[in-house]
C-alpha cells in the first residue's frame, strides 16, 4: 500500500466516520454532538412571541471597598499556599485576578518570592510560571513585578549569610517570566539589576538565571535572546572588571556569540531514563508548549537519545497520562492530544517509533489496571490526530514481542471494536 493510498484511506476514513453509526462502532468518546444537540434543543422556538418589557432600573452599585496592604497580604498568602498545594494554574490565576487590585499586586508577588524562597526548587519554578502567566494574560503589570522583587534583591546580599544558594533561588523564580509572553529579557535584566549593580551583585543573578536557561533551550537561543536584548556585560559588571575574563570564567561565550557546536556537545549532562522521564512529565504537567519541550529536548539530549526507544516512551507517557481526565469512568481529553500532536510527530517519525509509543500507552493502561475503554479513546485520538498510522496499529495488533505481552489480550479484547472499524474502513476505500 502506497503512503498516498494510506493517507487516502485515512481522509476517507475520516469522512465516512461522519455518517456512520458511532455507537455500534463503539467510539465513545466523540458524544460532542450530543452535547451539542442538547443545548440547541433547550434553545427557546421561534415561534413563540417574546415579550418586550422594559429593563427595572438596575439597584445603585456598590464599589468594592479597596483592599488594604495587610489584607491583600493576607489574601495572597493563602492564593499561594492554595496553589503550591494542588497546583491549579487555571484557579491561581482567577483568584489573583479577582483581588482586583492592579496597583498592589507588587505585595502578591513578594508574599510569592518571600513564602518560596527557602521551598523547594519546584515550588520556585511553579511561583515563578504564575507570575509568567499572570504578566501574559496582562493581569500582572511588570512594573508590579519589578517592584514587588526589589526589596527582596536589595537584601539578597546580607541574606547570603544564611541562605548560601540565594542567586539560585532567585533565578529559579525569575527565569520562568522570561517565558513566551513574559518581559524581553533586555527590560527583565536591566530592571531587575538596578537595585544589584550598586552592590556588584548583578552579575551574580544573571549568570544563574542564564545557566538555568540553558539548561531549557541551547546556549545559541539563549545567547540570540541576550543579543535581540542589545545586552552588554559592561552594564552588569563594576567598573574596571574585565569582561572578557568574566565571560571566559562563568563560560558565558554564547553572550558574546563564540560559543562552538563542540563545546555544546561537552556541556550536556548525561541523564538517565528516569530523569528524562521526570524532565518530560515536568514540562507536559506545568503546560509547557511544544517549543519549549523542544528546547530543553535538543539543549539537553543528542540524536541518539532522542531517537531512542526509552525516550520515545517516556514522551508518550508523559503526553497521554496529562491527556487523561480522571472521572468516574476515565476519559481521554482529546483537545490535549491535538495540541501535543505536532510534538509527538515529530519524533514519531517512522513506524517502529510509532509502535513503541503504541506500547508505552499499553504499559500505561497495564499500570492503571486496564480502565474500561480508555485505550479505545486514546486509539481513536491518536489516529484521528494522525500520530499513529493504521500500518503501526495493525503491526501492534499481530506483534508476538514477548517483552510486550503484559496486559495484552486484555488490551486487544478493549480495542475490538476500533480495529473493526478501521478494517471497514479501509475496505469501503479500496472499493471506491
Amino acid at each position: 500500500m502506497t503512503d498516498d493510498r494510506d493517507r487516502g484511506s485515512r481522509d476517507r476514513g475520516s469522512q465516512d466516520r461522519g455518517s456512520r453509526d458511532r455507537g455500534s462502532r463503539d467510539r465513545g468518546s466523540r458524544d460532542r454532538g450530543s452535547r451539542d444537540r442538547g443545548s440547541e434543543d433547550r434553545a427557546p422556538s421561534k415561534e413563540l412571541p417574546v415579550k418586550r418589557e422594559s429593563a427595572p432600573t438596575p439597584p445603585p452599585t456598590i464599589s468594592k471597598p479597596a483592599l488594604s496592604e495587610d489584607e491583600l497580604q493576607k489574601k495572597s498568602n493563602a492564593i499561594i499556599e492554595e496553589y503550591l498545594h494542588i497546583n491549579d494554574l487555571k484557579e491561581a490565576l482567577q483568584c489573583v485576578t479577582e483581588l482586583g487590585c492592579s496597583s498592589l499586586l507588587y505585595v502578591f508577588v513578594r508574599s510569592g518570592v518571600e513564602s518560596t524562597l527557602e521551598r523547594s526548587t519546584i515550588a520556585r519554578q511553579h511561583m515563578g510560571m504564575l507570575l509568567q502567566q499572570l504578566i501574559k494574560a496582562g493581569a500582572l503589570p511588570a512594573e508590579q513585578y519589578y517592584k514587588g522583587l526589589e526589596e527582596t534583591l536589595e537584601i539578597a546580599e546580607d541574606m547570603a549569610i544564611d541562605i548560601p544558594h540565594i542567586w539560585l533561588y532567585l533565578a529559579e523564580l525569575i527565569t520562568p517570566v522570561l517565558h513566551e509572553g513574559g518581559i524581553p529579557m533586555g527590560q527583565l535584566f536591566r530592571e531587575i539589576s538596578k537595585p544589584l549593580v550598586p552592590l556588584g551583585q548583578a552579575g551574580v543573578l544573571l549568570i544563574q538565571i542564564l545557566k538555568l536557561l540553558c539548561k531549557e533551550m541551547t546556549p545559541k537561543k539563549v545567547g540570540a535572546m541576550w543579543t535581540e536584548g542589545d545586552l552588554k556585560w559592561s552594564e552588569f559588571l563594576p567598573e574596571g572588571d574585565n569582561v572578557d575574563e568574566f565571560v571566559t570564567e562563568q563560560k558565558m561565550e554564547f553572550t558574546i556569540g563564540e560559543e562552538t557546536e563542540e563545546k555544546k556537545d561537552e556541556e550536556k549532562d548525561f541523564l538517565t531514563g528516569e530523569e528524562i522521564s521526570k524532565q518530560l512529565e515536568r514540562l507536559i504537567q506545568d503546560k509547557a508548549n511544544n517549543q519549549r519541550v523542544r528546547d530543553w529536548v535538543e539543549a539537553n539530549l543528542d540524536d541518539q537519545l532522542t531517537t531512542s526507544n526509552q525516550f520515545i516512551r517516556a514522551l508518550m507517557t508523559s503526553v497521554c497520562q496529562s491527556a487523561i481526565i480522571c472521572d468516574t469512568p476515565y476519559r481521554v481529553d482529546a483537545k490535549q492530544i491535538g495540541q501535543r500532536a505536532s510534538l509527538l510527530q515529530r519524533y514519531l517519525c517512522d513506524e517502529q517509533k510509532e509502535l513503541q509509543a503504541l506500547y508505552a500507552l499499553q504499559a500505561l493502561m497495564v499500570h492503571m489496571e486496564q480502565p474500561a475503554n480508555l485505550l479505545r479513546m486514546f486509539f481513536d485520538a491518536l489516529y484521528d490526530e494522525d500520530v499513529i498510522k493504521e500500518e503501526a496499529f495493525y503491526k501492534w495488533e499481530t506483534s508476538k514481542d514477548p517483552a510486550e505481552q503484559t496486559g495484552k489480550g486484555v488490551a486487544l479484547k478493549s480495542v475490538t471494536a476500533f480495529f473493526t472499524w478501521l478494517r471497514e474502513a479501509e475496505e469501503e476505500s479500496d472499493k471506491e
